[in-house]
């Protein structure tokens, strides 16, 4: 019998999982891994098999919802259970943990009640995230629910970066800078120092993708971060506006007559690429389009970017490592050299044959600045955490 540990991220409209072996220890890819997506419309359910052999796809009923669909993963895992697998423990990707939440945890019917306080600074994560944990807790009652929190790692960044200028009796409701996509810069510092010597140094990791952030490090412990109090914070994203002028929300009050719900959906959902280019969301449609929109809404990413890339390295005092990772930035290249390019007053060079050539190591052998290319792996990184409670 195969021991394992399954790993749980559970989205708004998706459900992503994978399958880690235990026996002698954790391995180092997943034995299976996939997603349900489309729930609420038309759901289907896609995996790999660690070999890289795809199963075949599953179409789930229409508007199937979170806990029907744990059902059919549940009801799908024992039907591929050819390995005769045990599910030792399950571990959830969680996106806030407040300032409550510093290391994984157990999760008791306790602490979800506590963590249920943090819905409203994580409205289109942490509902769903929770949503999975009470599903498969139900279904695998004897079995560890593990939570893993986005905002954990970055709990080490002096008391100074986490205040915003407000009244004191607001911060100590808990309104200061949290930061998120904790588990992928996790990931990247345990295993930067395989990839460069200045590891240890002063990091500054630019995860792009759909939500996309950057943090700052130095020896490979966050120090500062763009996304703050919540999710919306910092660089433009695929829908989400980034940081926004505070007065540009009275206006929209008092002027527009918008309220809470409309304001929210505007900021997370109809904003960032889509709302400036009007044409999408995704960057490889806007990098392809002669739409001049699309062309203003790349340019608008790569600006903000490089200016927040010199805002981190004042914070740290410099920049030794710039590593790229997320879908965006793993995967475009012309958005990596854009970012570089502007960057180069700190030191940094790109190697326009190794970043079109998707190497990890992108920068010249003259730049000053370590400059690479790392994907992530937020659900080794889950599995890891995972592995060391059930150790305890």
């Amino acid at each position: 019998m195969k021991q394992g540990i399954l790993t749980i991220n559970a989205g708004s409209s998706s459900i992503k999982f994978a399958l880690f072996e235990l026996n002698g220890g954790l391995a180092r890819h997943p034995s299976l891994s996939g997603q349900i997506d489309g729930l609420g419309a038309e759901a289907r359910l896609v995996a790999t098999h660690g070999s890289g052999q795809a199963f075949p796809e599953v179409g789930l009923k229409p508007g199937v919802q979170h806990q029907e669909a744990f059902d059919e993963l549940l009801r799908w895992l024992g039907g591929h259970n050819e390995d005769d697998w045990k599910i030792s423990a399950v571990g959830h990707r969680v996106v806030h943990g407040g300032e409550l939440y510093s290391q994984p945890m157990v999760l008791t019917p306790e602490v979800l009640a506590e963590l249920e306080q943090f819905i409203v600074l994580a409205p289109l994560h942490q509902p769903h995230n929770l949503a999975g944990i009470r599903a498969l807790s139900a279904r695998l009652p004897q079995i560890p629910q593990i939570g893993c929190f986005d905002t954990a790692f970055h709990r080490t960044q002096p008391h100074i970066a986490q205040l915003f200028a407000l009244p004191r009796a607001l911060s100590a409701e808990g309104v200061k800078r949290y930061g998120f996509h904790g588990l992928s810069y996790e990931y990247i510092a345990r295993v930067l120092p395989e990839h460069s010597d200045k590891a240890s140094g002063r990091v500054i990791v630019a995860h792009l993708g759909n939500g996309a952030s950057m943090c700052a490090m130095v020896n490979r412990r966050s120090q500062a971060t763009s996304m703050g109090f919540t999710a919306i914070d910092g660089l433009v994203m695929g829908t989400r506006s980034g940081a926004l002028d505070p007065g540009v929300i009275l206006y929209l009050l008092e002027n527009k007559g918008l309220g809470v719900k409309q304001l929210t959906r505007l900021l997370y959902k109809e904003s960032g690429l889509l709302g400036v280019s009007g044409l999408s969301q995704d960057m490889r449609t806007l990098l392809a389009s002669s739409d001049p929109a699309a062309a203003e809404a790349v340019e608008l990413f790569c600006y903000r970017a490089v200016t927040q890339i010199g805002s981190l390295a004042a914070a740290i005092g410099g920049i030794d490592a710039l590593v790229f990772t997320g879908g965006i930035g793993e995967h475009a290249a012309e958005i990596r050299r854009r970012i570089v390019d502007g960057c180069r007053w700190l030191g940094v060079e790109l190697d326009p044959e190794a970043n079109s050539g998707q190497r990890i190591h992108i920068g010249t052998s003259t730049s000053r600045v370590d400059v690479l290319v790392i994907p992530t792996d937020e659900e080794w990184m889950i599995a890891d955490h995972t592995q060391a409670l059930l150790r305890q």
